[in-house]
């Protein structure tokens, strides 16, 4: 897809959260063209407005109660964000219609990123008992808990910002510490894994069959990697992007075939006639799921996990001829959140595979544009103080 249209602001300063006055050492107060005093604090945030991204400074988060203020280490960019973006009206409708009853304002400035990993700086009032410190090096699910309910973290929120900056607020009880010996960069992506744990989970995959994925984007490649976690032989993945189909073959795949070329279906039962599939729709586009219908055996199971944004058609008669079982699988438990940081640290999980790049706040817009080439990069990830372009990394090791 071709990039958004990205805007950068150079030293333009908005205000995003409550502010921290001067005196808290972050930089002297000025008078603005309005004659009110204006705060030089320098917090670097990648802004969504109006479906382009603004990289300019924003206050200094005031960690409130219950609150952990933290400095960004890492932050995944995330296929729904690129959705977000430029369709957030069209998902908060979404959202709404599920029943959640949302205070988020898209035409109001916001700061995605919610797949990250941040050392903690200092803790908000009432947090006595929190399982985190100042110094600790955290990630956490993206919500928080709030005394008017839950609010969003790093998507759908105007209060608290995401990790496409350099600092954020986050529930200090529901921060997860890092396992001594993982890396920021691997645990940030702690949050994608465990959409994939969770679409395994809701598809109810046992070893006794074999699964083609559709798809190997992050969702896709997620899928696979906690496809091969629980010991699923035969692995089957279709993308047209010689690039993503390496990646899949690293993360798990045990086959990886180029749709315009070979058949998966076809490919997926020269591989393996004992066992029977069940079919992941990891792409989330129009047409993908009547794909996986096709795609599916008679009496299959079909798990979408691909979000697709614009209406759909399927032939429901397909389906029911085949007495398919279709489940939707949306996000995680917390319970999976937690325990996929555990797997990845423990090397259950590698996602090394899929971190191809870096790049500071001031990169980000560039970034969303480089990740429309799936042949440039899979996963970036933000890290404050970085470059202010992609550039790829090597994995981690």
């Amino acid at each position: 897809m071709s990039g958004p249209v990205c805007e950068l602001a150079g030293s333009v300063r908005r205000p995003f959260q409550m502010s921290r006055p001067s005196s808290r050492g972050f930089g002297s107060v000025t008078v603005g063209h309005s004659g009110q005093p204006v705060s030089l604090a320098a917090v670097r945030a990648a802004v969504a407005r109006r479906g382009a991204l603004v990289v300019e400074d924003v206050d200094d988060p005031v960690p409130g109660p219950g609150d952990a203020l933290v400095a960004v280490k890492a932050c995944g960019i995330c296929g729904s964000d690129l959705h977000a973006l430029h369709y957030a009206d069209e998902l908060v409708a979404v959202l709404r219609d599920t029943g959640q009853d949302l205070t988020f304002d898209p035409a109001r400035d916001f700061v995605m990123g919610h797949e990250f990993t941040a050392e903690v700086l200092e803790l908000g009032p009432y947090t006595d008992g929190a399982p985190v410190k100042p110094g600790d090096v955290v990630t956490s699910l993206p919500v928080a808990m709030t005394p008017t309910g839950v609010e969003p973290v790093g998507a759908y929120s105007n209060v608290y910002n995401g990790g496409y900056a350099d600092k954020m607020r986050l529930s200090a009880a529901l921060c997860m510490k890092v396992p001594n010996g993982l890396d920021h960069r691997r645990a940030a992506l702690t949050e994608p894994m465990s959409v994939g744990r969770h679409a395994v989970a809701r598809a109810a995959v046992t070893p006794a069959e074999s699964a083609l994925v559709l798809g190997a984007g992050p969702v896709g490649l997620a899928v696979i990697a906690e496809l091969r976690r629980r010991n699923v032989e035969t692995i089957v993945v279709s993308d047209y992007s010689p690039r993503r189909r390496a990646v899949a073959r690293a993360m798990g795949a045990s086959i990886a075939v180029d749709p315009a070329h070979e058949d998966p279906v076809e490919a997926l039962t020269a591989a393996d006639t004992r066992r029977v599939p069940v079919v992941f729709d990891a792409i989330g586009a129009p047409g993908t799921l009547e794909a996986v219908i096709k795609a599916a055996p008679p009496m299959g199971r079909v798990c979408v996990v691909g979000s697709c944004m614009p209406p759909d058609t399927v032939r429901p008669l397909v389906a029911q001829a085949k007495q398919l079982t279709i489940v939707f699988s949306f996000a995680y438990e917390p319970f999976e959140f937690g325990d996929t940081l555990r797997a990845i640290a423990e090397g259950e999980i590698d996602v090394s595979p899929m971190i191809t790049g870096t790049c500071g706040v001031d990169g980000v817009p560039a970034a969303f544009d480089a990740l429309g080439n799936p042949e440039e990069h899979v996963k970036i990830l933000v890290e404050p103080g970085g470059p202010a372009a992609p550039v790829p990394i090597a994995a981690v090791s």
